[in-house]
């Protein structure tokens, strides 16, 4: 049983910056930097959403997935689809964006699944599906991204470059370059 919590599935109405949709379950495996985020929040605009898109870019070659979660609870009728298309185009926004599904009342569902307390926000998920961080507001680059290194370091018994099988040929299971007790 693990101490963590498993991460809810994402519910959005639309997908930016992405040909298909994006599944918490089919990015089992990477650590994942959920960024919520709405176009009228200055602390968005000035730091969460600029770091998102630091963190996609200096960790592309790794195991992360930066994504977008463009939440709207407040100004609903100022931040519609066609707002926010326009809004990451002049952004330079490249990372995958989802847009939260509304809920009927004022918080969308994903922020109430997730229990986020408004924007910017930040929530980390490990190689395992797993919240490890949630926070409200701005946080660190420094501090982010070594929290995002250590996630990235650890060693999961799903990790595709682990393999422990002794017939393995990238085991070097063959005598020749190992020292044996006699």
């Amino acid at each position: 049983m693990s101490q963590w919590p498993k991460a809810p599935e994402l519910r959005v109405s639309s997908w930016l910056n992405t040909d298909t949709p994006l599944s918490l379950n089919d990015l089992k495996g990477k650590v994942v930097a959920l960024h919520t985020f709405q176009m009228l929040c200055p602390g968005c605009v000035s730091h969460g959403l600029p770091q998102a898109a630091k963190l996609a870019h200096f960790f592309q070659q790794d195991d992360l997935v930066v994504i977008g979660l463009h939440t709207v609870f407040e100004h609903h009728e100022a931040m519609q689809l066609e707002s926010l298309k326009a809004f990451v185009h002049e952004y330079r926004l490249h990372f995958p964006i989802a847009v939260d599904a509304p809920s009927g009342g004022s918080i969308p569902i994903t922020m109430n699944e997730y229990g986020l307390a408004g924007t910017p926000g930040l929530v980390l998920i490990d190689k395992l599906g797993q919240i490890r961080f949630t926070h409200h507001g701005t946080i660190d680059d420094m501090l982010l991204s070594k929290m995002v290194s250590s996630l990235l370091g650890e060693v999961t018994a799903n990790d595709d470059n682990l393999n422990f099988n002794k017939d393995d040929p990238r085991s070097n299971s063959s005598g020749s370059e190992k020292c044996s007790v006699s």
